[in-house]
């Protein structure tokens, strides 16, 4: 089993509409996650859909081979 270190990204700068930011507040708040959390773990699933490979976005192989979190 390969050892895989995790590394922090910073995220910061990003301006949306209110809409979109109440939809993500209300997800996050629903989900039990950090909005840093929904935002990584979507942009790991895209870069899964366009066939990019990974060990996974939290824990190795927390997105499966179509590309969707489990």
């Amino acid at each position: 089993m390969a050892l895989h270190r995790t590394s922090p990204i910073l995220l910061r700068g990003g301006n949306v509409l209110e809409d979109f930011k109440d939809v993500l507040l209300t997800e996050s708040n629903r989900s039990g996650q950090s909005i840093n959390e929904i935002i990584i773990r979507a942009a790991g699933e895209r870069l899964a859909q366009r066939g990019l490979h990974f060990a996974g976005v939290f824990e190795p192989g927390d997105i499966d081979k179509i590309g969707t979190a489990r």
